[in-house]
């Protein structure tokens, strides 16, 4: 897990004092020497979802950094405010062209891998309702992949997920 530096504010946002890290609840936060108003870095949550056709895993090629070139489930960043498993629907829905309805939580795997990644990513099992499989959005390509076959995956999350699948 890679552990951010607490840096996305240098003022206070109540005051506008320079703010100062000191050790707070365990850790280094930046924190305000004149209101006393503390910096808590909430975490960031994608939704994924894991449709399964017989025995093969569908899958999205990244066209973005990081791991540009290598597949990973349909995921992506839930927005604020919004119902995770809907953000599953959504993302899926952008990246393969494909409509699924969410049947269980799979997998909630924590850990961020990157500075711009998830903290959280709750993984969904989900059926195909209907649609068009093509890529779209941040996507290239999208496959129907076999244990066997597997290609270069794309983040732990995706990498855990397909290996308790498959186990």
């Amino acid at each position: 897990m890679i552990l951010m530096a607490n840096n996305e504010y240098k003022y206070c946002p109540r005051c506008t004092t320079q703010l100062k890290l000191e050790e707070r609840f365990g850790k280094m936060r930046p924190v305000c020497p004149n209101c006393g108003w503390i910096h808590f870095v909430d975490p960031k949550v994608a939704a994924a979802v894991l449709v399964v056709r017989d025995g093969r895993v569908l899958l999205v090629r990244r066209v973005n950094e990081p791991f540009r070139g290598m597949w990973t489930l349909p995921a992506g960043f839930v927005n604020g405010g919004e119902d995770p498993a809907g953000a599953a629907i959504r993302e899926c829905m952008e990246e393969t062209g494909l409509s699924v309805r969410v049947t269980r939580v799979y997998d909630i795997v924590s850990g961020r891998e990157h500075p711009r990644g998830a903290d959280f990513v709750i993984v969904y099992q989900a059926e195909i309702l209907g649609g068009e499989m093509k890529p779209d959005d941040d996507a290239d390509a999208v496959e129907w992949f076999d244990k066997e076959h597997l290609p270069a995956l794309a983040f732990l999350a995706t990498q855990k997920v397909l290996q308790s699948f498959y186990d």
